[in-house]
């Protein structure tokens, strides 16, 4: 699910989204077609052209994004543009990991160029991708899936058209927009008019990050400035703008008008800033490639703004970045014994993974639930299958979800190693570890997430580390903040809770007062007495 695509007018306006796609994609995609436009002027533009991109700053934020844009014709005459992206395995360089000092560091550099001309295809272009990335074959493919998701897109378009009588698209676009544009104007004057202020603190790398936002919301729309966040950071969790657009964009939507479609129409009411040289608008050449991992906290940034006009319609904060296994191995890529790595496995590999959600309105968080990129977790099968890598645990985190009247949802824990005798490079893209999900009206936080050997060593949360031959990672991701004061959770719920292992024994006595035992029957005397005593 890490890729998106999109229908686009001749002016580059987004018309409609995939259903499929995260919005750092969708939404910083919708701002790239522009880019391509501008250095590729529609009179230039021939039947059979297809555009490629992986520029950080006028793609999706990262190299390891490529983002495709094909022309559709149709009797000869430009119709409408499709794009699409998808996150490839590997890009070269460093890789998938923090530990870059510029972008020249973090792997090949696509700019805004052809990958066909007419239908021919670039052979030189794909010629010089497959000598750079560690993993050519899968990465090759994705390309030419990318092209091909266009293509197919342009053949039903033409049906489409066909199909209604129509030879041209401007009149419907036209009424997408402009009806998308006022919807969206309609739901925000539901919201109080006022500047509403909100900061949080994430781990960051060399020392806390700060990321700090003013909202204000008036009749004509909302305007959010970022003036007060961080300074860029030294390695690569840097966000590129677009990126900082398409996920603040995306949390106040979800909130505001969250059944409007997602468009150039009613994205268009909401405006964001960010000052240059901070870390939610980094400038090149900075390093990006886990931008991620700052960028995805902004929708929880947002709902703190909203939480001040809307009381009680937003979650508590929740795990928010990916928590996805990066590893790579053999012999070139990691510390080690040359005899040793030279007999190994050679691999790569990027595996999805996620901690609990904020609790919502009413409704307990999810748990291990990709919130808000809408990536689905990798089965460890896969995983297995693709590497030498062994998942040995993969279960719900005990306790890790905030307590609240609506508890958060559950981080997971996993245990993995080697199946040969040999060691393996592992890349740590995580937050959360120091600064875990907060709860929201007295519920408590999320557990933050920790990263170590299970033979005791700590390990860092972010950068590539070496795990040393017969060492298994053990990785505890974090809880999604709770909702409401603890003490007024349904003593039903609290017992379920325990009946299925979400909560312990002592974590229902403990964070809720409930006196309950393993299959979920609860004392009802005992609790009385233990929630009364507590009180006083």
């Amino acid at each position: 699910g890490d890729l998106s695509a999109g229908v686009f007018d001749t002016s580059g306006n987004m018309l409609a989204q995939a259903v499929t796609g995260t919005p750092g994609h969708v939404n910083s995609m919708a701002r790239s077609v522009s880019h391509f436009l501008e250095r590729f002027p529609i009179e230039t533009i021939s039947d059979g052209d297809v555009f490629l991109t992986n520029d950080p700053w006028k793609g999706t934020g990262h190299l390891h994004d490529f983002t495709f844009m094909t022309p559709c014709f149709c009797e000869n005459q430009l119709v409408a543009l499709f794009a699409s992206t998808c996150h490839v395995v590997d890009i070269g360089g460093r890789g998938m990991t923090s530990d870059g000092r510029s972008i020249y560091e973090e792997g090949i550099y696509i700019p805004l160029m052809r990958f066909a001309r007419a239908g021919i295809m670039d052979q030189s272009l794909i010629d010089i991708i497959t000598a750079n990335v560690r993993e050519p074959v899968q990465v090759i493919g994705d390309l030419h899936s990318l092209a091909t998701c266009n293509e197919i897109a342009c053949n039903r378009l033409r049906e489409m058209l066909d199909e209604f009588s129509l030879n041209a698209l401007e009149s419907l676009a036209e009424h997408i927009l402009k009806t998308s544009q006022a919807a969206t104007l309609k739901a925000i004057k539901k919201v109080p008019n006022g500047v509403y202020k909100h900061a949080m603190r994430i781990d960051g790398l060399e020392e806390p990050v700060d990321l700090v936002a003013t909202m204000q919301v008036s009749d004509e729309g909302i305007t959010v400035d970022f003036s007060g966040s961080s300074g860029i950071s030294s390695y690569g969790i840097n966000v590129p703008f677009c990126y900082t657009e398409a996920y603040a964009a995306f949390g106040i939507k979800c909130i505001v008008a969250p059944d409007i479609p997602n468009n150039s129409g009613s994205l268009s009411v909401i405006q964001i800033s960010a000052p240059a040289g901070t870390i939610l608008n980094a400038t090149h050449p900075s390093p990006v490639s886990v931008r991620h991992v700052t960028g995805q906290m902004l929708p929880d940034l947002m709902f703190g703004c909203l939480h001040q006009a809307m009381p009680d319609t937003v979650p508590a904060e929740g795990t928010s970045c990916l928590w996805n296994l990066y590893a790579y191995g053999g012999a070139g890529r990691v510390e080690g014994d040359p005899q040793t790595l030279e007999d190994s496995e050679t691999f790569t590999v990027l595996s999805f993974h996620s901690g609990g959600t904020g609790a919502r309105p009413g409704k307990d968080g999810l748990s291990a639930t990709a919130f808000p990129s809408g990536v689905k977790n990798v089965p460890v099968e896969v995983t297995e299958a693709i590497s030498p890598l062994i998942v040995w645990r993969k279960e719900y985190r005990q306790d890790s979800g905030g307590a609240g009247k609506y508890r958060g949802g559950l981080g997971q824990t996993m245990e993995l190693s080697l199946r040969e005798d040999a060691p393996f490079a592992f890349s740590a893209l995580f937050d959360r570890i120091e600064h875990p999900p907060l709860g929201r009206n007295g519920g408590a936080n999320g557990a933050g997430g920790t990263i170590g050997l299970v033979s005791g060593v700590v390990l860092k949360g972010k950068g590539t580390q070496t795990i040393p031959a017969g060492e298994h990672v053990l990785i505890e991701m974090p809880g999604g903040g709770g909702i409401g004061d603890p003490s007024t959770r349904n003593l039903l719920a609290v017992a379920a809770d325990v009946k299925m292992g979400l909560v312990s024994v002592n974590g229902a006595r403990a964070d809720y007062g409930v006196v309950v035992d393993e299959t979920g029957n609860v004392d009802q005397t005992k609790t009385k007495n233990l929630r009364e005593t507590t009180e006083v």
